[in-house]
Protein backbone atom coordinates (compact mmCIF):
# COMPACT_ATOMS: atom_id res chain seq x y z
CA UNK A 1 0.00 0.00 0.00
CA UNK A 2 1.01 3.71 -0.70
CA UNK A 3 0.55 6.56 1.64
CA UNK A 4 0.03 9.88 -0.03
CA UNK A 5 1.96 12.54 1.70
CA UNK A 6 1.58 16.42 0.81
CA UNK A 7 4.35 18.57 1.25
CA UNK A 8 5.39 22.41 0.65
CA UNK A 9 9.06 22.06 -0.76
CA UNK A 10 11.46 20.44 -2.43
CA UNK A 11 12.80 19.49 1.24
CA UNK A 12 10.09 17.33 2.19
CA UNK A 13 10.06 15.67 -1.37
CA UNK A 14 13.09 14.38 -1.34
CA UNK A 15 13.29 14.03 2.52
CA UNK A 16 10.23 11.15 2.04
CA UNK A 17 11.84 10.04 -1.14
CA UNK A 18 13.81 8.01 1.36
CA UNK A 19 10.35 6.33 3.29
CA UNK A 20 9.24 3.02 1.48
CA UNK A 21 5.64 2.79 0.85
CA UNK A 22 5.39 7.19 0.28
CA UNK A 23 4.05 9.03 -2.60
CA UNK A 24 5.16 13.07 -1.80
CA UNK A 25 3.49 15.20 -3.86
CA UNK A 26 4.24 19.17 -3.83
CA UNK A 27 1.84 21.23 -3.26
CA UNK A 28 1.86 25.13 -2.90
CA UNK A 29 -0.18 27.61 -0.25
CA UNK A 30 -3.51 29.30 -1.62
CA UNK A 31 -3.03 27.98 -5.14
CA UNK A 32 -5.01 25.12 -6.53
CA UNK A 33 -4.06 21.54 -5.47
CA UNK A 34 -2.26 19.45 -7.21
CA UNK A 35 -3.77 16.01 -8.77
CA UNK A 36 -4.17 12.91 -6.61
CA UNK A 37 -4.63 15.43 -3.44
CA UNK A 38 -8.25 14.16 -2.97
CA UNK A 39 -6.16 10.69 -1.56
CA UNK A 40 -3.65 12.60 0.48
CA UNK A 41 -3.82 10.99 3.76
CA UNK A 42 -1.12 13.09 5.27
CA UNK A 43 -0.63 16.82 5.12
CA UNK A 44 2.30 18.39 6.20
CA UNK A 45 2.18 22.16 6.35
CA UNK A 46 4.61 24.68 5.93
CA UNK A 47 7.74 26.32 7.91
CA UNK A 48 5.85 28.30 11.02
CA UNK A 49 2.06 28.65 9.01
CA UNK A 50 -0.44 30.93 10.54
CA UNK A 51 -4.00 29.97 11.33
CA UNK A 52 -5.39 30.17 7.78
CA UNK A 53 -2.93 27.32 6.60
CA UNK A 54 -6.07 24.69 8.65
CA UNK A 55 -8.53 25.48 6.05
CA UNK A 56 -6.47 23.13 3.63
CA UNK A 57 -7.87 20.41 5.50
CA UNK A 58 -11.53 20.32 4.41
CA UNK A 59 -10.33 19.93 1.08
CA UNK A 60 -8.54 16.46 1.76
CA UNK A 61 -11.52 13.67 2.34
CA UNK A 62 -9.00 11.05 2.93
CA UNK A 63 -6.76 12.77 5.34
CA UNK A 64 -5.49 11.46 8.71
CA UNK A 65 -3.07 13.05 10.22
CA UNK A 66 -1.50 16.73 10.05
CA UNK A 67 2.44 16.35 10.80
CA UNK A 68 3.64 19.61 11.77
CA UNK A 69 7.07 20.60 11.26
CA UNK A 70 7.25 22.53 14.87
CA UNK A 71 6.08 22.07 18.38
CA UNK A 72 3.07 24.67 18.31
CA UNK A 73 -0.05 23.45 17.46
CA UNK A 74 -2.16 26.00 18.66
CA UNK A 75 -3.06 27.08 15.00
CA UNK A 76 -4.91 23.08 14.17
CA UNK A 77 -6.20 21.75 17.53
CA UNK A 78 -9.86 22.16 17.21
CA UNK A 79 -9.80 23.26 13.45
CA UNK A 80 -9.06 19.61 12.14
CA UNK A 81 -12.29 17.28 11.19
CA UNK A 82 -13.02 14.08 13.81
CA UNK A 83 -10.55 11.88 12.80
CA UNK A 84 -7.90 13.88 11.73
CA UNK A 85 -4.85 13.34 14.15
CA UNK A 86 -2.09 15.97 14.49
CA UNK A 87 1.53 15.27 15.58
CA UNK A 88 4.29 17.83 16.12
CA UNK A 89 7.51 18.03 15.46
CA UNK A 90 8.94 17.62 19.58
CA UNK A 91 12.30 18.15 19.92
CA UNK A 92 13.22 19.63 16.51
CA UNK A 93 13.87 23.21 18.00
CA UNK A 94 14.12 22.99 21.55
CA UNK A 95 18.26 23.79 21.22
CA UNK A 96 18.00 26.29 19.06
CA UNK A 97 14.82 28.34 21.14
CA UNK A 98 17.21 27.18 24.15
CA UNK A 99 19.91 29.29 22.64
CA UNK A 100 17.58 32.05 21.78
CA UNK A 101 17.02 32.37 25.60
CA UNK A 102 20.19 32.37 26.52
CA UNK A 103 21.23 34.78 23.88
CA UNK A 104 18.55 37.37 25.09
CA UNK A 105 19.59 36.89 29.47
CA UNK A 106 23.10 37.58 27.93
CA UNK A 107 22.01 40.51 26.17
CA UNK A 108 19.91 42.05 28.66
CA UNK A 109 22.43 41.46 31.38
CA UNK A 110 25.48 42.45 30.03
CA UNK A 111 23.99 45.87 27.87
CA UNK A 112 24.99 44.57 24.28
CA UNK A 113 21.85 46.47 22.85
CA UNK A 114 23.13 49.46 24.56
CA UNK A 115 26.34 49.19 23.80
CA UNK A 116 25.56 48.57 19.99
CA UNK A 117 23.82 51.77 20.00
CA UNK A 118 26.59 53.27 21.72
CA UNK A 119 28.91 52.18 18.84
CA UNK A 120 26.48 53.11 16.15
CA UNK A 121 27.00 56.98 17.55
CA UNK A 122 30.72 56.51 18.32
CA UNK A 123 30.60 56.78 22.19
CA UNK A 124 32.78 54.95 24.60
CA UNK A 125 30.57 53.94 27.71
CA UNK A 126 32.31 52.07 29.70
CA UNK A 127 30.97 50.34 32.50
CA UNK A 128 29.75 47.68 34.98
CA UNK A 129 27.12 45.61 33.95
CA UNK A 130 24.85 42.79 35.41
CA UNK A 131 25.40 39.03 34.81
CA UNK A 132 23.67 36.00 33.63
CA UNK A 133 25.91 34.20 36.79
CA UNK A 134 24.70 33.32 39.79
CA UNK A 135 21.32 34.21 38.71
CA UNK A 136 17.73 32.51 39.91
CA UNK A 137 15.73 31.11 36.60
CA UNK A 138 12.42 30.16 36.65
CA UNK A 139 11.19 28.09 33.76
CA UNK A 140 7.32 27.23 33.16
CA UNK A 141 7.40 24.53 31.11
CA UNK A 142 9.13 21.16 31.58
CA UNK A 143 9.51 19.53 28.19
CA UNK A 144 12.27 19.45 25.78
CA UNK A 145 12.46 23.20 25.61
CA UNK A 146 12.78 23.43 29.22
CA UNK A 147 15.43 20.89 29.63
CA UNK A 148 17.42 22.33 26.72
CA UNK A 149 17.49 25.61 28.56
CA UNK A 150 18.47 24.35 32.08
CA UNK A 151 21.18 22.17 30.13
CA UNK A 152 22.80 25.17 28.66
CA UNK A 153 22.50 27.40 31.84
CA UNK A 154 24.22 24.58 33.94
CA UNK A 155 27.60 26.36 33.46
CA UNK A 156 26.63 29.82 34.67
CA UNK A 157 26.01 28.88 38.32
CA UNK A 158 22.50 29.42 37.85
CA UNK A 159 19.65 27.91 40.18
CA UNK A 160 17.03 26.54 37.69
CA UNK A 161 13.95 25.54 38.80
CA UNK A 162 11.01 23.84 36.61
CA UNK A 163 6.75 24.51 37.00
CA UNK A 164 5.33 21.39 34.76
CA UNK A 165 1.56 20.68 34.81
CA UNK A 166 2.06 18.21 37.85
CA UNK A 167 4.22 17.99 40.47
CA UNK A 168 6.82 15.36 39.92
CA UNK A 169 10.41 14.67 41.03
CA UNK A 170 12.76 17.93 39.77
CA UNK A 171 9.60 19.69 38.79
CA UNK A 172 7.06 22.27 40.51
CA UNK A 173 3.17 21.38 39.74
CA UNK A 174 1.56 24.50 38.57
CA UNK A 175 -0.53 25.48 41.85
CA UNK A 176 3.13 26.21 43.28
CA UNK A 177 3.58 29.00 40.38
CA UNK A 178 2.00 32.01 42.24
CA UNK A 179 4.01 31.63 45.12
CA UNK A 180 7.73 30.84 42.85
CA UNK A 181 7.15 33.91 40.79
CA UNK A 182 8.84 36.49 43.95
CA UNK A 183 11.99 34.17 44.41
CA UNK A 184 13.44 34.71 40.51
CA UNK A 185 15.43 36.71 38.78
CA UNK A 186 14.22 35.44 35.07
CA UNK A 187 10.78 33.85 34.36
CA UNK A 188 10.84 31.80 31.22
CA UNK A 189 7.63 30.68 29.20
CA UNK A 190 8.23 27.54 27.18
CA UNK A 191 4.52 26.15 27.26
CA UNK A 192 1.58 25.71 24.88
CA UNK A 193 -1.16 27.80 23.75
CA UNK A 194 -4.01 26.27 25.23
CA UNK A 195 -7.12 27.21 27.27
CA UNK A 196 -5.36 26.90 30.51
CA UNK A 197 -2.27 28.89 29.54
CA UNK A 198 -3.84 31.71 27.14
CA UNK A 199 -3.18 34.94 29.07
CA UNK A 200 -1.72 33.11 32.13
CA UNK A 201 0.74 36.03 32.09
CA UNK A 202 -1.76 38.94 33.44
CA UNK A 203 -1.24 41.82 35.78
CA UNK A 204 -1.69 39.58 39.10
CA UNK A 205 1.41 36.90 37.72
CA UNK A 206 3.00 39.92 36.96
CA UNK A 207 2.62 41.79 40.06
CA UNK A 208 4.22 38.59 41.69
CA UNK A 209 7.42 38.56 39.77
CA UNK A 210 10.33 40.37 41.84
CA UNK A 211 11.42 43.89 41.40
CA UNK A 212 13.86 43.94 38.57
CA UNK A 213 13.03 41.11 36.90
CA UNK A 214 12.92 39.73 33.40
CA UNK A 215 10.11 38.06 31.18
CA UNK A 216 11.20 35.77 28.44
CA UNK A 217 8.63 34.88 26.51
CA UNK A 218 9.75 31.86 24.07
CA UNK A 219 6.17 29.99 23.99
CA UNK A 220 3.87 31.79 21.85
CA UNK A 221 1.93 35.63 22.09
CA UNK A 222 -1.53 34.63 23.52
CA UNK A 223 0.29 33.40 26.65
CA UNK A 224 0.90 37.06 28.01
CA UNK A 225 -1.45 39.84 28.31
CA UNK A 226 -0.05 42.40 26.18
CA UNK A 227 -1.50 45.56 27.78
CA UNK A 228 -0.87 44.15 31.24
CA UNK A 229 2.86 43.81 30.54
CA UNK A 230 3.12 47.30 28.45
CA UNK A 231 1.72 48.59 31.73
CA UNK A 232 4.27 46.65 33.68
CA UNK A 233 7.23 47.72 31.19
CA UNK A 234 6.17 51.39 31.87
CA UNK A 235 6.76 51.66 35.67
CA UNK A 236 10.21 50.35 34.97
CA UNK A 237 9.81 47.75 37.67
CA UNK A 238 10.12 44.70 34.88
CA UNK A 239 12.27 44.24 31.91
CA UNK A 240 11.12 41.37 29.30
CA UNK A 241 12.24 39.80 26.19
CA UNK A 242 10.34 38.35 23.67
CA UNK A 243 10.31 36.84 20.71
CA UNK A 244 6.31 36.35 20.54
CA UNK A 245 3.51 38.90 20.85
CA UNK A 246 -0.37 38.92 20.58
CA UNK A 247 -0.92 40.05 18.17
CA UNK A 248 1.77 38.87 15.35
CA UNK A 249 3.05 39.76 13.27
CA UNK A 250 3.16 43.28 15.31
CA UNK A 251 1.66 46.16 13.55
CA UNK A 252 3.80 49.01 12.92
CA UNK A 253 2.20 51.43 15.19
CA UNK A 254 2.05 48.88 17.86
CA UNK A 255 3.18 50.40 21.69
CA UNK A 256 5.45 47.20 22.39
CA UNK A 257 7.58 48.23 19.86
CA UNK A 258 9.08 51.32 22.02
CA UNK A 259 8.35 49.56 25.48
CA UNK A 260 10.94 50.34 28.21
CA UNK A 261 12.77 47.89 29.20
CA UNK A 262 11.80 45.51 26.50
CA UNK A 263 14.48 43.34 24.05
CA UNK A 264 12.03 41.56 20.88
CA UNK A 265 12.84 39.72 18.69
CA UNK A 266 10.69 38.83 14.87
CA UNK A 267 9.30 35.04 16.23
CA UNK A 268 13.04 33.28 15.31
CA UNK A 269 13.98 31.22 18.56
CA UNK A 270 13.66 28.16 16.65
CA UNK A 271 14.54 29.98 12.88
CA UNK A 272 17.69 28.89 12.92
CA UNK A 273 19.96 27.36 10.36
CA UNK A 274 18.99 23.48 9.83
CA UNK A 275 15.55 24.07 10.77
CA UNK A 276 13.96 22.78 8.19
CA UNK A 277 16.69 19.66 8.56
CA UNK A 278 15.61 18.75 12.28
CA UNK A 279 11.76 19.59 11.50
CA UNK A 280 11.66 17.22 8.34
CA UNK A 281 13.82 14.44 10.63
CA UNK A 282 11.54 14.20 12.87
CA UNK A 283 8.82 14.91 10.43
CA UNK A 284 10.07 11.72 8.52
CA UNK A 285 10.05 9.53 11.31
CA UNK A 286 6.66 10.08 12.37
CA UNK A 287 5.41 9.58 8.80
CA UNK A 288 7.27 6.57 8.58
CA UNK A 289 5.48 4.78 12.13
CA UNK A 290 2.03 5.54 10.03
CA UNK A 291 2.95 3.97 6.94
CA UNK A 292 4.38 1.28 9.18
CA UNK A 293 0.56 0.59 10.94
CA UNK A 294 2.86 2.04 14.22
CA UNK A 295 1.07 4.87 16.44
CA UNK A 296 3.18 8.26 15.65
CA UNK A 297 5.21 9.14 18.90
CA UNK A 298 4.19 13.17 19.11
CA UNK A 299 0.45 12.95 18.36
CA UNK A 300 -1.60 16.19 20.36
CA UNK A 301 -4.07 15.25 22.14
CA UNK A 302 -6.92 17.34 23.59
CA UNK A 303 -5.25 20.21 24.21
CA UNK A 304 -1.86 18.80 24.67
Amino acid sequence: MTVTVLVPDDYGLAALSRVDGVRALRFSPGKPLPDGAEKAEILVPGFLVGPEAARIVHALPGLRLVQLLTAGAESWVGKVPEGVRISIARAAHGASTAEWVMTGLLSVYREFTGFAVAQREHRWTQHQTDTLHGKRILIVGAGNLAEELRRMLAPFGTTVALVGTTARDGVHGIDELPSLLGDFDAVVLMVPVTSRTAGMVDAAFLARMADGAILVNAARGPVVRTDDLLAELHTGRLRAILDVTDPEPLPAGHPLWDAPGLLLTPHVGGSSRGSMERGWAVATEEIARYVAGEEPRNLVHGEY
